[in-house]
């Protein structure tokens, strides 16, 4: 099996910078997306405007030459989250995630339903711990960990079941290189040009 929707015109790029479509609106988006190049960054569209615009709104990024991360987070059954991985397989994606909190199960259906796709199978990455959650987030859910300890963890779960790595904070990225290696991929949300407004996250991590 390979995936059906990778153009022959896709550019390819070594660039890291991997730009959010976050839009409520198709037009307002592409009209964005027709003013940089896919040469320079790839596209990431997310739970939001997938689920305004569909898996057609992927492909017009596609056909416009840029690479997509489908930032879905998929987190359920084994076989479900297998299912919708290869989807987004087949859908030409250029990587796809997964909740890493779904469990080694979990993970490992979505690794192995890549298999059939070979060079063409997206990679594989997993969120660990949100943003948004503080330590009594966690301890309401009975994890006594710490977000930034809670997030190793899961990281190194992550690993273990042969993903291709994990999203994490700025913060997270030295130790995550660490003890984790220097090739395992880490993908970091959030960051801003200079001078641009940033809104603060709610989590603090221990340092």
């Amino acid at each position: 099996m390979t995936s059906t929707a990778i153009p022959s015109s896709r550019a390819v790029t070594s660039s890291p910078v991997v730009v959010a479509l976050d839009y409520d609106n198709r037009d307002k988006a592409l009209a964005f997306v027709d003013r940089i190049d896919p040469r320079d960054c790839r596209l990431k569209v997310g739970k939001e405007m997938f689920t305004l615009l569909g898996p057609q709104f992927v492909r017009d990024l596609h056909q416009r030459g840029f690479e997509v991360f489908l930032d879905l987070k998929f987190h359920d059954i084994p076989n479900t989250t297998a299912r919708a991985v290869a989807a987004a397989a087949e859908l030409g994606v250029w990587m796809v995630n997964v909740h890493a909190s779904g469990g080694a199960r979990m993970m490992t259906a979505a690794r192995e339903a890549l298999l059939p796709f070979g060079k063409d199978a997206p990679l594989l990455i997993a969120v660990t711990v949100l943003t948004s959650m503080e330590s009594s987030d966690l301890q309401d859910l009975g994890i006594t960990l710490s977000p930034a300890d809670y997030a190793a963890k899961l990281a190194a779960l992550t690993q273990r079941c042969g993903l291709d790595g994990v999203v994490c904070s700025a913060q997270e990225a030295v130790r995550f290189k660490h003890e984790l290696g220097q090739a395992f991929k880490l993908v970091t949300p959030g960051i801003r040009p200079q001078g641009q407004r940033r809104w603060r996250s709610a989590a603090n991590y221990d340092s």
